[in-house]
């Protein structure tokens, strides 16, 4: 296993860093010459509370308003806009962008899951991972008066279709 894994990193290390020029400065990379395809990508967080509160956001009872309604409208203003946000990322016109909440009892919370589509010379990745991060967020910013700690977690990628690298599937956790 060592042996592979010593493998594995080191083909790492010899593959240049597609935004690092030959000087080591960051750069945008030029996707003009890549052929539009269509991409979709899924990324998924969670936040984590306590169960009066997700009891509370399910019946409505929140000082702030339509939580999941609040979310939903955040995460999909926050694909269209991750251009803007993260540096280097390249602005790209978006098919679609689906965010579904799912609530959990067991530990109590939701999962918030971003699916976002495009047909670009670049994937999407960035707009699924930034939708699901800023619906929770917002989830989190419009439930804080009920409950303070609760924890954001487990901002992912969970699969990804399209573009030249082919698909990536995250394998289930045990």
């Amino acid at each position: 296993m060592a042996v592979r894994m010593e493998a594995i990193w080191r083909s790492f290390r010899l593959q240049p860093l597609s935004h690092i020029d030959g000087t080591g400065e960051a750069r945008m990379v030029d996707v003009t010459a890549k052929q539009a395809s269509e991409r979709v990508a899924v990324a998924e967080a969670r936040v984590c509370m306590a169960a009066g509160t997700l009891e509370a956001i399910l019946a409505g009872n929140t000082p702030k308003g339509d939580v999941l309604a609040t979310a939903r409208i955040a995460g999909i203003m926050a694909a269209k806009r991750t251009g803007d946000l993260i540096p280097l990322c390249h602005p790209l016109p978006i098919g679609a962008v689906h965010i579904e909440i799912t609530p959990q009892s067991e530990p109590p919370g939701f999962c918030l899951q971003a699916t976002v589509k495009t047909r670009a010379s670049t994937g999407v990745e960035m707009e699924a991972l930034t939708a699901a991060a800023v619906a929770a967020l917002t989830l989190y910013d419009m439930a804080k008066a009920l409950q303070k700690d609760m924890t954001i977690e487990g901002v992912r990628l969970m699969r990804k279709s399209g573009g030249r690298s082919g698909d990536y599937v995250r394998e289930p956790e045990p």
